[in-house]
């Protein structure tokens, strides 16, 4: 059913009720898509389409882990590291874990003193997030270099199902290279940033406007993407 309402100059227009009244809504906003800039609105679109090919791969070994007839190795010994005679489970990966979320936090800040157009403090806090990205892939990199070590393949493993190696390999090295992608961008931003290319409008990538430090931004969406679907792959591939 359609309601009636009075619009400011006092006439009658109709409202649709339910699911269709909301995209009626969005799809007349004028400020709700004209006012997106283009670098914003395709990085979206990006992390959208990123967001279905992990949900896939998180539902694929979801799917072979609950099919499978041979036990599954146990994640807690797997990923356990014998530091000073003890054996600690899991020690490695809830490091990587709060390395990464801290990386967020630096993040943010940098967005924050970006759009305050505070050079030295937005690069700093830029490489600050780099290097934290930088030591959650080394970490990554000494995981792989251990379990291949202990005989972990994609087509097998000394502790259970086979399809443990191939969906280990596949999900963390594909979250791996985002954060080394991400590491490589905020790099590059941070020079131009520090170097004031944004304020002179240097020709460049990126920095064909003046003042224009939205890309800082838009490198935070795909950052906070990437420490996002970690937490997804610490819940379902480490804890569960």
């Amino acid at each position: 059913m359609a309601e009636t309402a009075l619009t400011a100059t006092g006439e009658s227009s109709a409202r649709i009720a339910g699911w269709r009244g909301i995209a009626a809504d969005w799809s007349s906003d004028q400020r709700a898509f004209k006012n997106v800039s283009w670098g914003k609105a395709m990085m979206w679109i990006f992390l959208l389409s990123d967001t279905f090919i992990f949900s896939c791969f998180l539902l694929s070994y979801m799917t072979t882990r609950m099919s499978t007839t041979v036990p599954w190795p146990d994640t807690s010994e797997v990923f356990a590291l014998d530091i000073g005679g003890k054996h600690i489970p899991m020690i490695l990966i809830a490091i990587m874990t709060f390395v990464l979320i801290s990386s967020s936090g630096t993040m943010a800040m940098a967005v924050n003193f970006g759009y305050r157009r505070d050079r030295v403090k937005t690069a700093a806090l830029m490489l600050a997030t780099a290097a934290f990205g930088a030591t959650f892939v080394s970490m990554q990199g000494f995981e792989w270099t251990k379990l291949i070590m202990e005989g972990v393949r994609p087509w097998g493993n000394p502790w259970g199902a086979e399809q443990f190696g191939s969906c280990f390999f596949l999900i963390t090295g594909f979250h791996g290279t985002h954060v080394t992608i991400g590491v490589i961008f905020l790099i590059a931003i941070a020079r131009k940033v520090l170097r004031g290319d944004f304020d002179v409008e240097r020709r460049g990538f990126f920095t064909s406007r003046k003042g224009y430090y939205e890309i800082v931004e838009i490198t935070g969406l795909y950052w906070h993407f990437v420490d996002l679907v970690w937490v997804f792959i610490f819940a379902f591939f480490y804890l569960w």
